[in-house]
């Protein structure tokens, strides 16, 4: 009988060798993750030793604005959606503990009641009284992995969701960010926009000095005058733009809207060399990335849970009590009494296949979710890096545009006072000089958001 016993118990813990299994990484093809922002067909060559990659930086090496920083810092403290975020992991903490406790012994002291006294009337010259203080414990036996894997998904969730805090984080710093710096292109196009208001305010008043003369017909007065009320309509809107921004910028600190102190578009400096890193390296760094990664992990452990319930359960057990029941024994003596119990699920109308196959199904979801979520963030990479380039080039053209169309208008100025040109010159010069003039603005700014866009795609500002 001894020998049945041991070869039984072999067998089990044999066959409950694949349930004790340990996460492992699937292979994944990160070769041409991210495409070479100037080659139109040849993806980003990059050695294993570019590890150190723009988006390992800590963000206040990237946002140096002294004024930046400051609203970033408020943010990180009194952001919504990212004190939630913490909450939910302090959650999943709770949980992953509850789970590790899972393994410990169940201990209760009383049934319906903590304690039994009961007062016996044997003799009627004598009264007895006999107590009774039931405890028990019971213990289940984890050897198909029940409890293991349970505690082991917690523990994937526990890190997918420090993951989607860190991500949280890391869109609340580039929300703010992007913000701050459309606050700057917008003061700029204000003030090139207030500027250009003056000029044509000038040629208006020259062309009415003109019509005067008799050298001009109304009609030059007239459009003169369209164009100066054309500029004025612009700075309004860009008015309207500003306040929206800053009560957007406010939300995203935690205060009420207000005006937002903050430098200028000519004082930023950002980096403009970028290292990558690795395809590999987006796995570590990308919080989403590595949060399906974490799902991925959770649903494995999830399919070896669903397994193991197809073993039986062993529970073993002590109960007791501190008792003189017979009403004789004074004091009283521990009254124990050791218990067990195996349960082997036999027949439940398919449910423990269908939850087995359930979660693999599911599992093979969050592979799909994980490979998606590497491609999309070398996506992302990709897109960042063509983009800041194509805005970097744009920017340098319409600098050369500024310049050309600077020495236009002051030529047509000059020449329009002799009769040289005509009033529709000088309107056309001013107006293609501000439509440079804020294009420019418009590169330099766009500029600025791809390299946050870079940063946070490469897994930065979370540190």
């Amino acid at each position: 009988m001894k020998k049945i016993l041991i070869f039984a118990a072999a067998t089990l813990l044999m066959s409950s060798c694949g349930l004790y299994n340990k996460y492992e990484r699937p292979d994944v093809n990160t070769k041409g993750l991210i495409r070479d922002a100037v080659s139109d067909v040849d993806t980003l060559a990059v050695s294993q030793q570019d590890t150190a990659s723009f988006g390992n930086l800590p963000w206040r090496a990237v946002f140096t604005d002294p004024q930046l920083q400051t609203l970033i810092e408020q943010g990180l403290e009194k952001n919504s959606d990212l004190l939630n975020a913490a909450l939910t992991v302090q959650m999943y903490e709770a949980m992953l503990k509850a789970a590790k406790l899972a393994f410990l012994p169940a201990i209760t002291l009383g049934g319906s009641s903590i304690g039994n006294i009961q007062t016996l009337y044997t003799d009627p010259s004598q009264v007895t009284r006999a107590y009774s203080f039931p405890v028990s414990a019971s213990w289940t036996l984890d050897f198909f992995g029940n409890v293991l894997s349970q505690k082991r998904s917690t523990q994937m969730k526990l890190l997918g969701y420090k993951d989607y805090q860190m991500a949280v984080r890391a869109s609340v710093i580039s929300g703010i960010a992007n913000c701050y710096y459309t606050l700057l292109m917008l003061d700029e196009q204000l003030r090139l926009v207030t500027a250009m208001s003056e000029m044509s305010k000038e040629t208006w008043e020259m062309m009415k000095l003109q019509y005067q003369l008799g050298r001009v017909r109304s009609t030059g007065v007239q459009s003169a005058e369209a164009a100066y009320l054309s500029n004025q309509t612009q700075a309004n809107d860009f008015r309207r733009q500003i306040r929206a921004t800053e009560n957007a910028l406010s939300l995203l600190i935690g205060q009420p809207g207000q005006q937002i102190p903050r430098s200028t578009l000519a004082q930023q400096s950002l980096p403009a060399e970028f290292a990558t890193g690795v395809g590999v390296a987006l796995l570590k760094n990308r919080p989403d990335v590595h949060n399906a990664e974490m799902n991925l992990a959770s649903c494995f452990h999830d399919v070896q849970t669903a397994r193991s319930k197809f073993y039986p359960d062993i529970t073993v057990g002590v109960s007791g009590a501190f008792t003189n029941a017979s009403g004789t024994l004074n004091p009283g003596k521990w009254l124990l009494n050791l218990f067990g119990s195996l349960t082997q699920p036999i027949f439940m109308r398919g449910a423990l296949t269908a939850n087995l196959k359930v979660s693999k199904l599911q599992y093979e979801q969050a592979f799909n979710s994980w490979q998606t979520a590497i491609l999309k963030a070398g996506n992302e990479v990709s897109n960042a890096l063509v983009n800041y380039n194509a805005y970097d080039a744009n920017s340098k053209i319409e600098q050369q545009r500024i310049e050309v169309l600077t020495k236009n208008v002051e030529d047509t100025r000059a020449l329009y006072k002799s009769s040289g040109s005509t009033y529709l010159e000088v309107i056309t010069a001013q107006t293609q000089l501000l439509s440079a003039e804020l294009s420019k603005v418009t590169d330099d700014y766009n500029k600025m958001v791809n390299v946050i866009t870079l940063y946070t795609a490469l897994g930065g500002g979370g540190k």
